[in-house]
């Protein structure tokens, strides 16, 4: 709970006319009267803005009656605490009330300054800052305006409404077709961007993601706004609220339905897409970093039945030369579905140990499930040393008791110091026994088999919440919103926070044990959980339509700061078809997390089980392996700045708006595009090229060169996915191999692909993958950016290395044995090359071929190979090839 001082109302300068007093409230919607402003407060530099304001009496005096009484005074604080980033919170005036905890978003905290006002009207507004914000005071409203166009980025109407458990606040928006908006969630969508009247219900819930617009297991309060014209400029905007909530965008507005709390909003500047989460990540944490391995493939399957299972699923994927780096047990190797524990007849240690030691040794890793309910169980140590640290959720006096897989269970409050503690000390146990990798914690919404009957009034609030589309009483299979947590917390204020708690416990466990970079795998999630978790979409369903929505959701977690995410491929619940299977791992190779999970009950689908399927993966997957480098590269930025992994096409092309709509296509990093078969029976996709040149990943080929963007017919044949890189790209390749460790240990080489000036950039980080930091003052690492251009008309290119920085001593033996050269250009056939290292001509070999099939348009030259190279990674170089003709 938040507390603070609040200066006496004698010390707020500058307070309204009379004009203020006896404002005409339009638009009064029937749950609020809306709000007067009578004093504020600007600070002498601009920055920060305080202001009180009254509730209007209505008709008959009074407040109104729906949805309870409102709150008579509200404090409104806002703060430019960067230049890019805007805070505005409203909050009760005469007393605290449940907001988001300083340790799950560690944030400044409102000042509530003494200095002298500044004159005039109450705006913030400085020169170096392109937000500006303003109350406008007769009725009560705000907006936000970006100062460099004048274009309006939230405009507020004066029906404000703020009751103990009621909130709502509706901002306007431009016409139709000027603003694109896109995030919100968790929500399956059948398209990436927000359409008219979605609404989006918050409130964490075990609903199968096959189920679309239902609220389903994480809660993002945020979106990002592109705005058409000017180079499409985006902004972003995040409710920082942890209480239920509807969220409703009507094309021309948006309105917050908000079940408690207060309405604390921050404002993203922006104004490029990546710059949005690049402040957005600055204020909830940037993204964890991901140990090197767990961009590799995985396998699992609840329904695996015992070890010797396990065993063949290894062997299988050896056989048929389909990459494979971790192996993943469901709740099927628990004794009774008891957390930290070992079934005796299926999964005894003295086999599952072995086990796991020879996938050590092969370079392979081992993850299983566990869930947050503690089987209530007098004879299991877990359950017992939980009760003897009083680590439970309460509710009416008593642990609070629900019903999961092993029946009648407790759930940790991890709200309470001592449960983190607990947590890690059971991990560590169980990691004794059995070395696992990672932990992938599931059913974490809470999610309870029954359903609590309601103790107070907290159960059943005033306003109802669009709870699984019908609005469900939000106790329904959960734990109950009366539950109380450590220091009288209750859940209807806390449940969205449960899985970002866990999240953050097991983490912090696994890094305790390990001394490692901790690979944790969570379904619920909240604002911020991206600085300890990956994310996968949950119970999805082996159809074509599920094959299709991931994407948007892939993307909007890319928004939210969760870039390592991927969905079940294949689908988990429901019998996939072979089709389905070999179109879905040829997308699934391109998630940032790559796994196929599927149902018990369900046929089996493991990659090599059909052949059809079996070169899908192998194909798919050695690009993805190839790709390794420049993935895990991704992953550096990413944890430094916050950008997606996958993103929307508009993220590289913000002025091009044909990107805004387009979601069935995506982007790794700014450049490499996939563009995905999704519907049966497909011999041929049609793909949305950006300006510019775009080169087949798999033959280098240059398939689209473009001066505006265009949509292209693409041959896509049943073992096919395309893949392009953009020209003005250079990306790091390693050779495939049936695990990352061997990947690693491979030669390198420099894919550069030319853009139409002749130039290209790239980079490369590289440390040991398993450090806890990434880039740290406590870690080894290496960053190395390259950069191409040709010269003298094109018969020279130069391709040049810069170490930016170098600690990791491999980086010095690493070697770059191969550049190739894509869109070069040339008249005609080159007689020869000439070979240049730091000045030293060198015996490279060299290849060519037309990659343009004589069309002028496309180049006659294509593409070279120099071969023979001996570059060191670590070591700066200029390598310059000089074409004879």
């Amino acid at each position: 709970m938040a507390t603070r001082a609040r200066p006496p109302l004698v010390l707020l300068l500058c307070l309204c006319l009379a004009s203020c007093l006896s404002s005409a409230i339009g638009g009064v919607s029937a749950t609020g009267n809306g709000y007067r402003t009578t004093a504020f407060l600007v600070d002498e530099e601009g920055r920060r803005l305080r202001a009180e304001l009254a509730a209007v009496a209505g008709a008959g005096g009074g407040s109104t009656a729906a949805y309870g009484d409102d709150v008579q005074r509200l404090d409104v604080y806002a703060s430019l605490e960067t230049d890019s980033r805007l805070h505005v919170r409203i909050a009760d005036a005469d007393g605290p009330r449940w907001e988001v905890p300083q340790d799950v978003i560690p944030r400044p905290s409102p000042e509530f300054f003494l200095q002298t006002s500044r004159p005039g009207r109450p705006v913030l507004s400085t020169a170096t800052s392109d937000l500006t914000f303003a109350i406008h005071t007769s009725p009560f409203r705000f907006t936000v305006t970006r100062r460099s166009t004048g274009d309006v980025l939230f405009d507020t109407t004066p029906n404000l409404v703020f009751k103990d458990r009621y909130l709502e606040l509706t901002s306007s928006l431009p016409p139709p077709g000027r603003a694109s908006l896109y995030g919100l969630g968790e929500q399956t969508k059948r398209t990436f961007r927000l359409q008219r009247n979605d609404t989006f219900t918050l409130w964490n819930s075990d609903i199968a993601a096959g189920n679309v617009d239902l609220n389903l297991y994480g809660s993002h309060p945020f979106y990002m706004d592109v705005r058409s014209g000017g180079g499409g400029a985006a902004h972003g905007v995040l409710l920082l609220n942890s209480n239920g909530m509807d969220v409703i965008y009507g094309g021309s507005y948006v309105t917050y339905k908000v079940i408690g709390g207060v309405l604390d909003f921050y404002f993203f500047a922006g104004p490029s897409p990546l710059a949005v989460v690049d402040q957005y990540t600055q204020l909830i944490g940037r993204p964890a970093p991901m140990p090197y391995w767990s961009f590799g493939f995985h396998q699992c399957r609840w329904g695996y039945k015992n070890v010797s299972d396990l065993e063949g699923v290894v062997a299988g994927y050896a056989k048929a030369r389909i990459p494979l780096d971790v192996m993943w047990t469901d709740i099927d190797y628990m004794d009774a579905f008891k957390d930290f524990t070992l079934d005796p007849a299926n999964f005894p240690a003295d086999r599952l140990r072995p086990f796991v030691d020879r996938l050590h040794r092969n370079g392979q890793k081992y993850v299983v499930i566990i869930d947050p309910g503690i089987s209530v169980n007098a004879t299991y140590g877990t359950f017992i040393r939980a009760i003897k640290e009083d680590i439970f959720l309460k509710w009416n006096g008593s642990n609070y008791l629900g019903v999961v897989w092993p029946g009648n269970v407790s759930f940790p409050d991890f709200l309470n110091p001592r449960a983190a503690e607990f947590w890690a000390r059971e991990i560590a146990a169980f990691r004794r026994t059995l070395p696992v990798d990672g932990l992938w914690i599931d059913m974490n919404e809470i999610s309870n088999f029954v359903d609590p009957p309601p103790l107070n009034a907290l159960d059943d609030p005033p306003y109802r919440i669009d709870n699984s589309g019908v609005r469900r009483p939000i106790n329904n299979r959960t734990v109950p919103a009366s539950a109380v947590h450590y220091g009288g917390v209750a859940e209807y204020d806390a449940h969205n926070l449960f899985g970002f708690l866990e999240a953050r416990a097991t983490h912090d466990a696994l890094l305790r044990d390990t001394g490692r970079r901790p690979f944790v795998l969570s379904r619920s999630t909240f604002v911020g959980s991206g600085r300890y978790t990956a994310h996968w979409t949950g119970d999805n369903f082996a159809t074509w339509d599920d094959l299709r929505y991931s994407i948007n959701t892939m993307l909007s977690f890319g928004l939210f700061g969760i870039p390592m995410i991927g969905a079940d491929i294949c689908g988990f619940g429901g019998n996939t078809t072979e089709e389905l299977c070999s179109r879905w791992i040829q997308l699934g190779a391109f998630y940032p997390f790559s796994r196929d999970h599927s149902a018990i009950g369900t046929v089996r689908r493991e990659l090599y089980l059909w052949e059809s399927v079996a070169r899908s993966a192998r194909k798919a997957l050695g690009l993805r392996y190839r790709l390794l480098p420049y993935l895990y590269t991704l992953m550096y930025e990413a944890h430094t700045t916050g950008a997606p992994i996958a993103r929307p096409l508009f993220f590289s092309y913000p002025g091009d708006v044909e990107t805004y709509g387009i979601d069935r296509q995506f982007l790794l990093g700014r450049g490499v595009l996939v563009s995905p078969v999704l519907e049966p029976g497909a011999t041929t996709v049609t793909a949305y090229f950006p300006a510019g040149r775009w080169f087949n990943l798999y033959d280098f080929s240059l398939a689209v060169a473009t001066k505006t963007g265009k949509r292209v017919t693409l041959p896509a044949p049943a073992d096919t996915v395309n893949v392009h890189v953009a020209g003005g790209n250079i990306l790091t390749l390693q050779q495939p191999a049936l695990t990352s460790s061997r990947v690693r240990q491979s030669v390198v080489h420099l894919l550069v692909a030319l853009a139409e000036d002749g130039t290209a950039t790239g980079d490369l980080f590289l440390d040991d993958g398993e450090s806890p930091e990434m880039a740290g003052p406590r870690s080894r690492w290496s960053q190395i950016k390259f950069s191409g251009a040709t010269e003298s008309g094109g018969s020279v290119v130069r391709v040049r290395s810069h170490v930016v920085h170098d600690s990791y001593a491999p980086s010095r033996t690493m070697v770059i044995a191969k550049v190739v050269l894509m869109g070069l250009r040339s008249p005609a056939p080159p007689k020869g090359f000439a070979v240049y290292a730091n000045g030293v001509q060198v015996n490279a070999s060299t290849a060519v071929d037309g990659g343009g099939g004589g069309n002028p348009e496309k180049g006659a030259l294509g593409v070279a190979h120099v071969g023979g190279l001996s570059l060191v990674v670590g070591q700066e170089f200029d390598l310059k090839v000089v074409m004879t003709y």
